[in-house]
């Protein structure tokens, strides 16, 4: 049966897909974790409160980059290289998402309409993540591998998430809220068709990889396809709404170390 849970069995499975999706997922972790530092070095006067939570956000990334890495290692892995069209952060920004690279690499400080795009931006693939973070963890919190890993990892996805609400919250009652509503839509529509697309990336070298037969990926990619319809014509709402957390200042406090994967 394909389901979600024996899809990704088979990829924690076998050290090759494992390997792959690993690998992936620090890259992604790793480049969330430099594009949030920048972001705190260069935040305006005006909002330097902001900045620690920024950085607590960027070393939480740091954190799941090191967490993945470590996966690997204690199988005696090496991490691999990201085929270009499974870096879903590098797309996110390609296509025009979130801050633009060049914008982190200056050393200018950005405008608090930056700082709202940043916040839209993590606002929508921080649910993307705590989407899939609660799949896993469904499916694997007991797992004697990588179960410490997902339960330590979900908890930040869901402070990530419910920072993200309380900040924006707090910018649209200080005036911001058509921006940020424009703002949000924007990137929950990019966004997801740079999730579909990475998700074909993904499930086609996953299959390579696992000797799936044709008609399993065929029958996967219209899954993924099936996906994209229903969030290109509602579920992209669930991106955009905004409400207040009930983790208030949820990244208020230091980084949570990871000792266990150290």
């Amino acid at each position: 049966m394909l389901s979600a849970k024996s899809l990704f069995q088979e990829m924690v499975d076998d050290d090759e897909s494992f390997r792959l999706f690993c690998s992936i997922a620090a890259s992604g972790e790793t480049q969330g974790g430099w594009e949030n530092a920048r972001i705190a070095a260069l935040v305006p006067p005006s909002e330097r409160a902001l900045a620690p939570k920024i950085t607590r956000h960027g070393a939480d990334e740091d954190k799941h980059g090191r967490i993945f890495n470590a996966l690997m290692k204690k199988r005696g892995l090496q991490p691999t290289e990201v085929p270009p069209e499974t870096d879903y952060t590098m797309l996110l920004e390609r296509n025009g998402i979130g801050l633009a690279h060049e914008k982190l690499k200056a050393d200018r400080a950005l405008s608090v309409r930056d700082i709202i795009v940043y916040l839209s931006h993590s606002r929508v693939t921080e649910q993307r993540a705590a989407d899939q973070m609660v799949m896993l963890r469904k499916h694997f919190e007991t797992h004697p591998e990588i179960g410490k890993a997902v339960r330590m990892i979900s908890d930040d996805e869901d402070n990530h998430l419910a920072y993200t609400h309380e900040e924006l919250l707090r910018y649209a009652a200080a005036g911001h809220g058509r921006l940020i509503q424009r703002t949000l839509r924007e990137c929950a529509l990019a966004e997801i068709a740079v999730y579909r697309d990475v998700s074909l990336a993904v499930m086609d070298r996953m299959g390579r990889i696992l000797g799936w037969p044709r008609p399993k990926a065929a029958v996967l990619a219209v899954g993924i396809h099936a996906v994209y319809a229903y969030e290109r014509a509602f579920g992209w709402r669930r991106m955009v709404t905004l409400r207040m957390p009930e983790r208030r200042d949820a990244l208020g406090g230091p980084a949570t170390a990871a000792p266990e994967f150290a």
